[in-house]
Formats: C-alpha cells, sequence, structure tokens
C-alpha cells in the first residue's frame, strides 16, 4: 500500500499518514523503516480516544462484518480482492456515516456512566 502511494504522489509532495494510536505503529523498526527511505512521509497519530475515530473504528467492524468474517481466503491476493470487491460495493451506493445523538446526549451519557462508576 504504501508503494502504491508512494509511486501515485508526485514527487514534490509530501505524503501525510495519520495513524491511530496503537503501540505497534509507533515501534523504532517503523520509524527506521519510513525515516531514511521515505522521507516525504509524514506520520501523525490520533488521540486516544478521539471521537470522530469512532465511525472509522465502526466502517471498518462494517467490512469485517460483512466481508471477512463469512469468506475463506487462502492467501493474501484472495483477502485483497475481498476487500477491494466490498469496497466497490460500498462505493457504488455510499452512505455516510452520521452522528445519531446531539451533543448535549452525548454528555448526558458521559454524566451518567461517571455517576455510576464514581458510586
Amino acid at each position: 500500500m504504501i508503494d502504491t502511494i508512494d509511486r501515485n504522489v508526485p514527487v514534490g509532495l509530501d505524503v501525510h499518514l495519520i495513524l491511530d494510536n496503537l503501540s505497534t505503529h509507533k515501534t523504532p523498526p517503523i520509524k527506521r523503516w519510513f525515516a531514511p527511505r521515505r522521507p516525504r512521509f509524514h506520520l501523525h497519530f490520533t488521540p486516544t480516544s478521539a471521537s470522530w475515530i469512532n465511525l472509522v473504528e465502526r466502517w471498518f467492524s462494517l467490512l469485517t462484518q460483512r466481508q471477512l468474517q463469512r469468506g475463506t481466503h487462502r492467501s493474501t491476493r484472495q483477502l485483497e480482492d475481498a476487500i477491494k470487491e466490498s469496497l466497490d460495493v460500498h462505493n457504488a451506493d455510499p452512505k455516510p456515516f452520521v452522528w445519531t445523538k446531539t451533543a448535549d446526549e452525548i454528555l448526558d451519557s458521559l454524566a451518567r456512566f461517571c455517576r455510576r462508576i464514581s458510586d
């Protein structure tokens, strides 16, 4: 994937990658892999428990439920093809993820949770 991005982004442009805070993304081997060979790649990490990332995680959860858990993939190529097929189906009639609660409803829920765990 990184090689594909590297080939398709014009040489004069920097590439900014947004990653979650998974500890494996921050290991010295990952940093060494990017630094000398791909200096135009810049890694940015989302804040822990960032609320917007929940929608991204939900999308990947749907991908897993609809396509990956139900299939048998005997090779990486078959897995990649299954993911691409699922993306094609989704993109043919995309539906955006939207917040279903107001900020006040979310804060009220958080307040109830805090009261429950502080008792």
